[in-house]
């Protein structure tokens, strides 16, 4: 996708964080934006902001663990603007713990947001996309995915979180063959960022009444926390460093976006330790301490 100006991006999570960055990118291409979020505070702060600097702006309250709210947010973006060109799917919500101690209610929250609002996404805006894409020659789309360095590593006390984004990884791969196998003028990518300065780590705000945990937060649960919060507030890599990477891989063509290529390393040691059937390996080689300071915090 190259041209940018007049066509329409739709952002879930794009209220703050990832998608409001996205947003504020996109704008200044010249897109017109459709914002989902389930924040409404924050959902009408960035529309306001956008507003101001002279976008076009629909901004809809969307919990993308309902197919029906995603199908209506998908409906009101093609009344308001009439067709839709760049889709992040891009909610997303974590929440951590030894595997074993997390409940049903995490499972059912983790997996809604940041597994079945991209599956809601690709199935709907996918075959809208297409549609839009038989009335006009010259279309280009793309969909970015957002992942994590979590869909390519499996770091302890975050299982939840990893199963669903592996799950994301693997929708995406598929996605982007399917669409070369009908030659659609749409590209596809996959965003795996690592720790970057959002509110990720402070997801819990928003969790459903439907999803809320039932009693207080086990040791490893405060411990995952706790680390969490930690390494995501001493991300380098900035939410605008991180839209920039992206909007350039979809200009690119390209498949596959790192906020930090260097945690590369791991993964390839990951891939080889499959190949050759070696049990994993050690997550905390390189730093020991990092164990030490979560088993400490686990032990409370």
């Amino acid at each position: 996708m190259k041209n940018f100006q007049d066509k329409v991006a739709v952002i879930t999570g794009g209220a703050s964080g990832l998608g409001r960055e996205f947003a504020k990118r996109a704008a200044s291409l010249g897109m017109k934006l459709v914002l989902a979020d389930v924040q409404q505070d924050a959902l009408d702060a960035t529309k306001s902001e956008l507003e101001g600097e002279g976008a076009q702006v629909l901004a809809m309250l969307c919990d993308v663990r309902k197919g029906e709210q995603v199908q209506a947010l998908a409906d009101a973006t093609m009344a308001r603007f009439g067709a839709v060109h760049l889709v992040f799917n891009n909610a997303g919500v974590g929440s951590g713990g030894l595997i074993w101690e997390n409940s049903e209610a995490d499972w059912e929250w983790v997996l809604g947001v940041n597994l079945w609002g991209v599956i809601h996404g690709v199935r709907i805006f996918t075959r809208l996309m297409l549609e839009c894409a038989k009335d006009d020659p010259q279309y280009e789309g793309h969909i970015v995915n957002t992942a994590s360095m979590a869909g390519l590593l499996n770091a302890p006390t975050m299982g939840v979180y990893n199963v669903s984004k592996h799950a994301v990884v693997s929708l995406s791969e598929t996605l982007y063959h399917d669409l070369q196998l009908v030659e659609a003028p749409i590209g596809a990518s996959v965003l795996c960022p690592y720790f970057v300065p959002t509110g990720i780590g402070q997801s819990h705000r928003n969790r459903p009444e439907d999803v809320k945990m039932t009693g207080g937060p086990t040791a490893s649960q405060k411990a995952a926390q706790a680390m969490t919060v930690k390494a995501v507030e001493s991300g380098k890599v900035s939410a605008g460093d991180v839209a920039q990477i992206t909007f350039d891989a979809i200009r690119d063509g390209q498949f596959y976006i790192y906020s930090h290529p260097g945690a590369l390393g791991n993964v390839a040691e990951r891939m080889e330790e499959i190949v050759k059937g070696i049990n994993p390996g050690d997550p905390y080689k390189a730093a020991p301490h990092i164990r030490d300071m979560l088993r400490a915090k686990m032990k409370g």
